[in-house]
């Protein structure tokens, strides 16, 4: 398991901002240069000029900083960042300081593994991870404990695809092993995604968030990994890293591709992997019961000596 650093839990946030990478528009379009479509009449924005959008809630003019010079977004003007200033302006500008969460998000997202090597790529997540620090703290200062999940995915995705495939390899081995009760896979994900926690998050008094946090996103960790096991004997289609912490579509891709390889399942798998398969499957279904006391039930099964039949899963 990785050892927990600031730098990484600074990756740690653009989340549920990030279920949908195209905003909403909530205020009139802007009437400067900038907002134009037309590409001869660009400019780069001056600072004052993102402050005063960010102040009137003018999402059009921000959406297109956004697509043409993102890197703006990033600067502090005086003693704030843009995301920093909508949320000490208040509640009233939520709904801004999520556009530009979910700026980062869209970017980030579409970065390659080649991309994050660039030095210009590393200044930009380096100003990133600057700006989900200070909205970070703002939150906690402010009492915007909403938008904590927020960041703490962001930071999740600053990390890249290539830790995030890391992590689901150390479920896979975790789950692979012959005894499960030593490398127990489901406290191993917990512990992954709860390190991100442990740098600021102690002092946070919203622990139910951080809570279901870490059980969705624990979740998804063991369901990519128990699919890329199923993977080594039949053929199929990985989960796309991309899906991780977007509400249901990690669980969605997971049952379908199950439903759709049910056959090759019984047949080629063997007792343990397909035991497994069950019980993410069952355990995880959406009903009335919090993702934390469904993968409270993953972790008895997963993590103990052997399938625990009085579930009703395996009869």
């Amino acid at each position: 398991m990785m050892a927990t650093t600031a730098s990484v839990m600074l990756s740690l946030a653009v989340a549920v901002a990030c279920k949908a990478l195209i905003p909403i528009p909530f205020g009139r379009p802007a009437k400067a240069k900038i907002a134009s479509t037309n590409e001869e009449r660009w400019r780069d924005p001056e600072p004052w000029e993102i402050v005063r959008a960010v102040e009137k809630k003018d999402a059009n003019y921000l959406i297109a900083v956004r697509d043409r010079a993102f890197h703006l977004l990033l600067h502090k003007t005086g003693d704030a960042t843009p995301l920093h200033h909508a949320m000490r302006i208040g509640p009233s500008h939520g709904d801004i300081a999520i556009l530009l969460v979910e700026a980062m998000c869209r970017w980030v997202t579409n970065l390659e593994d080649k991309d994050m090597d660039m030095d210009e790529s590393k200044v930009l997540l380096k100003a990133l991870r600057t700006n989900m620090k200070l909205a970070f703290k703002a939150s906690l200062k402010f009492h915007q404990h909403d938008l904590i999940v927020s960041f703490l995915q962001a930071w999740v995705m600053s990390e890249g695809d290539r830790w995030l495939a890391s992590q689901i390899h150390t479920i896979r081995l975790a789950l692979r092993a012959p005894d499960g009760t030593e490398t127990k896979p489901v406290e191993t994900a917990a512990d992954i995604m709860r390190d991100f926690a442990t740098w600021e998050l102690e002092k946070v008094k919203c622990k139910t968030e951080i809570d279901d946090y870490v059980a969705n996103s624990s979740a998804d960790l063991v369901m990519m990994a128990a699919w890329s096991i199923a993977l080594d004997s039949i053929d199929g289609e990985p989960i796309p890293i991309w899906y991780f912490s977007r509400e249901d579509r990690t669980y969605r891709a997971f049952t379908s591709r199950l439903e759709e390889h049910k056959v090759e399942i019984d047949r080629k798998l063997g007792k343990r992997v397909k035991w497994q398969l069950r019980v993410l499957e069952k355990a995880l279904a959406p009903r009335s019961e919090t993702m934390v006391q469904r993968m409270q039930v993953v972790r008895e099964e997963l993590d103990s000596e052997g399938p625990m039949t009085y579930l009703g899963y395996y009869t």
